[in-house]
């Protein structure tokens, strides 16, 4: 065979073990491992110093998301992790840095190909190259199944980074608080969207996750606990990364980031607090909440749910109140698309009765909505419907 051939089949073997990787690497280190072992320990507690929490897994399965995370902790002293565009491996000579391959650019090459050494033909030997002039040819290679199968191993781009981690002091508790950001792939975010959790929120989620998606969490690795030093720089930096790699190998498992589980996590806090202040009055503030967390659900695909119509709501009950009446009535419009094929919800009548009203403010067209409220009217409903602020304030969030 000519080497070109060799070089192709050689990239295609590689793809193929990589996705024999992603798909039965979790089930083999849950047989190997056996049950994991439940802990009872307050939050007050640190990680293990072996495994500080990271899958060896991510090194691979998730460089393609462009936040590049590697598995062995090399964690920088302030705890935070470089951030790297979406690039491909380079296509120049390579480098050996501290046993791990790196191409032209010094990118690891377990990230694009989270084998071991031992699963690559020793004849092509850590520089990456065959008979001396392979090198090349194999990048290009790699380059070209990597565009193929990007769109299979990267369905959402999002980045998970912890900005900050703060120490909260109570009347009888201590806790780190982790500022996590939400960041969309290679785009400028101006207003990233963003949540504040403590250990404890995320231990439930993986608690909860690991009895409904048992097979799926099987290599999703979660920091432990121990009882001291649990307020170190060191270790708080290493639990930030070991977090932000939790969630990215949790999104990046289809079922898992469409769960009620995952998404709970990210949103019923922020809600519940954009609830809270829009029934005490305090809007502006209220409204900051209501746009995070439309940040969010569009961030996480979750802009089709009933809770993305609460949220609009609230949205527009902010705005309206703050006189901000062309912002008011493009949410209810928003709203109102999202409700075209719907007649019994319970938001639908407050939203038209107030896109009539809000219409008639800004001097838009009415028509519509007034013909779809007459409708719902002659088909039995009160003359006089809740207002979507009163919708808002009663709505249970759970």
């Amino acid at each position: 065979l000519s080497p070109v051939r060799s070089v192709a089949g050689m990239a295609a073997r590689i793809l193929h073990r990589l996705r024999h990787a992603l798909a039965g690497d979790g089930a083999r280190e849950e047989a190997a491992q056996g049950p994991a072992e439940a802990e009872d320990c307050p939050e007050s507690s640190e990680l293990e110093d072996d495994t500080e929490g990271l899958s060896t897994r991510l090194s691979g399965t998730l460089s393609f998301s462009g936040h590049e995370e590697q598995g062995d902790g090399d964690d920088d002293e302030d705890g935070e992790d470089e951030e790297r565009g979406e690039e491909l491996p380079g296509e120049g000579a390579g480098t050996e840095d501290g046993g791990r391959w790196r191409d032209g650019q010094g990118w690891p090459w377990e990230r694009w190909c989270p084998l071991t050494a031992a699963s690559v033909p020793a004849e092509w030997g850590p520089a990456g190259r065959r008979g001396g002039g392979g090198g090349g040819l194999l990048a290009r290679q790699l380059q070209e199944l990597w565009r193929r199968s990007r769109s299979s191993l990267a369905p959402q781009r999002l980045l998970f980074e912890v900005s900050s981690a703060s120490v909260v002091s109570e009347r009888s508790s201590k806790y780190v608080l982790y500022t996590i950001y939400l960041i969309r792939s290679g785009r400028s975010d101006k207003a990233p969207a963003a949540i504040t959790r403590r250990y404890s929120d995320f231990e439930r989620l993986n608690r909860r996750l690991r009895g409904r998606f048992g097979c799926d969490m099987a290599g999703v690795a979660f920091p432990r606990k121990r009882l001291r030093r649990n307020f170190t720089a060191e270790t708080i930096a290493k639990r930030s990364r070991a977090f932000e790699q939790f969630l990215s190998h949790l999104h990046s498992i289809a079922e898992i980031r469409r769960s009620a589980e995952f998404l709970e996590f990210f949103l019923l806090q922020e809600l519940r607090a954009a609830q809270r202040l829009t029934c005490t009055g305090l809007y502006r503030e209220a409204l900051a909440a209501w746009a995070n967390a439309a940040r969010l659900q569009e961030r996480l695909g979750a802009c089709h749910s009933g809770r993305f119509l609460v949220t609009l709501a609230g949205l527009a009950v902010c705005h309206q109140e703050l006189e901000q009446l062309g912002e008011a009535h493009g949410c209810c419009e928003q709203a109102l698309q999202l409700l075209a094929a719907q007649d019994k919800h319970p938001l639908l009548a407050p939203f038209l009765q107030a896109h009539v009203h809000l219409a008639w403010k800004v001097g838009k067209d009415k028509r519509h909505s007034e013909a779809r409220l007459q409708e719902l009217q002659d088909a039995g409903l009160p003359p006089q419907p809740p207002s979507l602020k009163e919708c808002l304030i009663k709505e249970a969030l759970d």
